[in-house]
This record gives C-alpha cells, structure tokens and sequence, in this order.
C-alpha cells in the first residue's frame, strides 16, 4: 500500500465534508470569545455576505440565519418552527435527502404526505399541483434541489411556480447547490432555503444558515416545538445583541468568513460553477473512457456530485476499489441508492479539473490491479 505524505491531506471527492484550502483552514489556529464584540462583528459580517451571495437583501424582505449543527438541524429547524400547529407538508421525494424530510417531520408529529419519484426522475410539478387541489390542508412544500444521494437537479422554478399559485410556503433543501450554481429566489418562489458551512461555500462542518422571508418567519411566532432549534428565537436573539443563543461553533465561523471572502475573489457563484461544472465534464470523461455508465441521463444531471455504476462482469469490488483509491490519496463517496448498486464521486470543495484528472488516473491503475 502506498502511504500519503505526512503533511498531504486526501483528496476528498465526496459532497462534503469537503477539501479546504489552506488559507480557510488557517484561521481555526486561532481562538475567539464568543461573546466578544470583535466575534460578534464577524458574525454580522458573515450573515450580510450571505444575503449578498445569495442575491437577496433585508430591503427586500430576507434574512438569514446561523444555526449551531450540520444542515440537517437547519432543515428540522424550519418545520420545527415554522409549521403551524395544525399544519401539513408535501415533501417531493427521489432519495434519501427527500426522505430524512419525512423521518423529521414524523418524528415531530407534523401531518405530511410524500409523492415519490424514482431516483432517477426530477419531482413532478404536474403531481404536486393535482396533490395542492385535492387538500386544502397542505400549507408547506418541501423539496431538495440537489439530491446528493444521487446528483439529480429537481426542477426548483416549475416547482415553486406551483407552491405559489396555491398560496404554500416553500420549503427547500439547497444544501449540495447554495454556492455552486446560480439560484433566484424569487422567481423560484422560496421561502426558507437551507444550505451548511461544508457544502458549496467551502468552509468546514459546524453550523448550517437559513435564508427566510422575514414576514413568513415573524407570522410563526410561538410555533416553536424545540428550543434549541427555534430560527426565530436565534433571529431575535442576533438582533438583540449579536449572538448566538447558546455556543457557537467559533472556529467554524472564521474559516467561513474566509471561504466566503475567497468566493468573492474567485467571481463569485458563476465563476465557481463554472469551475464545478469543468470538474464534472472532466470526470464524466475520463470514467466513461474507463467503463462507467453514469447513472443519470444528462438533462438532469448536477455538476455537484455523480453517480455511477460498477464496471460490467463480476470482478469489481467497492470496498476493495475504495480502499485502493484511498491508499493512493482520493476519498470517493459509496452509493445510497436503494434498487440500483452505484457509486458517487463529488467535484465540489477545493478542487479542479488536473485533481479529477489524476482521480481518474488512480482509478484506471486500480482498476488493471483488480483486473
């Protein structure tokens, strides 16, 4: 086996925890006070960088919220908090993102109905309208952009066009898809969008962010079922004082202060979609050459992470192939999926197309090893 160099991380071709860069990983050496008045200005700092990023203002009704955990306590946050104690979700399911929404909200005892599509096909808005007609109870629709088990791009626009016309509030799980492709807010009609510090941003794991409606949000006071997970108790306490209600996740926070001054220097969403979507072409490339079908067509395939499945014939191990990878320097992902046996490899964090052209090149030595 080949050991790494003791000062050279893995490269981490997974949707996150992601590969950093030096500079985001450095300002972690240092400490802060979490109720200091220098922290809190950080803090402020980082969620009017959001709102920018994110092509949205408070001027405009939004705001956004840090929350203490990984993306998934942002997304229970929102219908922890948000729904009303008499209402009901559709969650627009094709994987296991789609379905932790469901485990949720059944754990909270929150009425809710799932329309499913298979794993390889976007939701239905067709459906999701016909289903909005028929139960006049339904008051939220949740969905998940970019479904990493996967990589499937539901269709955002056409959905929220839908949530819209009958008067819902619109749920989504941007967490593979905030900072990595462009997304409009308001033409997708959203109301709370969630994403995490690891994802497209390229920070490190510590806290997620929800973007609001500030006039959606205020309408749910005194919905909290959780303290600890209340989006407007945590708004009310920033704009009291600065602070996060309980301790925050300090030195998540300064590396994302300066993965998000390195978006901004990079140009911005566009410029590191495009980045993104160059990674991706060179993977597709190189893996089909090798004998891999991806298991998405085309039309909705994100350039956020892509799933494939094994080489045709019996010799092909993941764990094995895994392993190997591993060895050389490259963490890949295993797949999630239920009916189909796949594989994923992600091309977001600090990489670029020479690093998915020397995956591939591991890939192809692993492979004549395992004949």
């Amino acid at each position: 086996m080949n050991e790494l160099p003791a000062a050279r991380d893995a490269l981490l071709f997974t949707p996150g925890p992601l590969t950093t860069s030096l500079s985001v990983k450095q300002p972690m050496l240092h400490d802060a006070g979490s109720w200091h008045f220098t922290f809190n200005a950080r803090v402020q700092w980082i969620r009017d960088e959001l709102l920018r990023v994110a092509g949205v203002s408070r001027a405009t009704g939004w705001e956004v919220i840090l929350l203490q955990g990984s993306g998934t306590f942002g997304v229970e946050a929102v219908f922890q908090t948000c729904a009303p104690p008499q209402g009901k979700v559709v969650v627009l399911a094709n994987g296991a993102y789609g379905e932790r929404i469901a485990q949720m909200l059944a754990h909270a005892r929150i009425a809710h109905m799932v329309l499913r599509t298979a794993e390889d096909t976007p939701a239905d808005p067709a459906a999701l309208a016909a289903c909005l007609a028929a139960d006049p109870a339904v008051t939220h629709v949740a969905v998940v952009h970019c479904e990493t088990t996967t990589g499937i791009l539901n269709p955002l626009e056409a959905v929220g066009r839908v949530v819209k016309r009958h008067g819902k509030v619109f749920v989504v799980d941007a967490m593979s898809s905030f900072g990595g492709m462009p997304l409009d807010f308001e033409r997708c009609g959203v109301d709370f969008l969630v994403s995490s510090a690891n994802k497209c941003i390229e920070g490190v794991p510590g806290f997620s962010f929800v973007f609001a409606r500030r006039a959606v949000l205020l309408a749910c006071d005194g919905w909290a079922r959780s303290l600890s997970l209340d989006l407007l108790g945590q708004l009310k306490a920033f704009e009291k004082n600065g602070q996060f209600r309980y301790t925050p996740p300090t030195h998540s926070l300064l590396a994302f202060e300066q993965a998000l001054r390195e978006l901004a220097a990079e140009g911005g969403v566009a410029a590191r979609s495009e980045r993104y979507r160059q990674n991706h072409q060179t993977l597709l490339t190189g893996m089909v050459r090798l004998g891999f079908a991806p298991f998405l067509p085309p039309a909705v395939q994100s350039h956020i992470i892509t799933a494939f499945r094994p080489p045709a014939g019996g010799a092909f191990v993941f764990d094995r192939f895994y392993r190997r990878l591993s060895d050389r320097g490259f963490i890949i992902y295993p797949g999630k999926l239920t009916q189909v046996d796949t594989f994923r490899i992600g091309n977001i964090g600090r990489l670029f197309p020479a690093d998915l052209e020397q995956l591939v090149g591991a890939v192809e030595q692993v492979l004549r090893e395992m004949a």
